[in-house]
């Protein structure tokens, strides 16, 4: 089944939007697009947007980990470095800096019309991305290499099975989780 999917092309546009308004769905119950929420969260007073993004790490790292053991999907990491990551994390953390979302609830935000979202969020990242396109080919092979650690996972750089550090890391993900719920958080 997960073959012919990879094979057509619409059903994985139709799926990607499918999945893609669920959750938006989700954020938004979840209270992820709300501005005060996001705020409350960079002010260490509302700890919503991490309960859900740990969620979400800990479901998607067991689900695709158990797909791949399973034999049902393959993993395709790719290569990485640290000027791709600082480069990343600097246009990242400017954009939620200035707005107050992340990609995710900039779209869910948007999503039930918050005009912050609309024309600064998405305005925002259209304008980012027609930039980052603009300067990427002077980017490429310099400043992006830089650092380069090729497609490693941890469980690679590690020389362990993949198990020995996910089932770790889902465990301290699970803690983190019960002791945020524990202190009220």
């Amino acid at each position: 089944m997960l073959k012919r999917i990879r094979a057509n092309t619409r059903l994985q546009m139709a799926l990607g939007l499918l999945i893609g308004i669920g959750f938006g769905f989700l954020l938004q119950k979840g209270g992820a697009t709300y501005y005060d929420v996001i705020i409350g969260q960079l002010l260490w007073q509302d700890f919503t947007v991490v309960k859900i993004m740990l969620s979400a790490a800990l479901t998607g790292m067991v689900g695709i980990y158990a797909l791949n053991s399973l034999g049902l999907i393959e993993l395709h990491p790719k290569a990485g470095s640290v000027g791709m990551t600082v480069i990343g994390g600097l246009i990242f953390g400017v954009g939620f800096a200035v707005l107050g979302y992340c990609p995710g609830t900039i779209a869910g935000a948007a999503g039930q019309i918050e005009l912050d979202a609309v024309v600064g969020g998405v305005l925002g990242m259209l304008a980012g991305a027609g930039l980052f396109a603009a300067i990427y080919p002077r980017l490429q092979g310099s400043l992006l290499e830089w650092g380069s650690f090729g497609d490693l996972t941890f469980p690679e750089l590690l020389r362990v099975n993949r198990w020995a550090v996910v089932l770790p890391a889902a465990g301290l993900m699970i803690g983190l989780l019960v002791w945020i719920e524990a202190a009220g958080l």
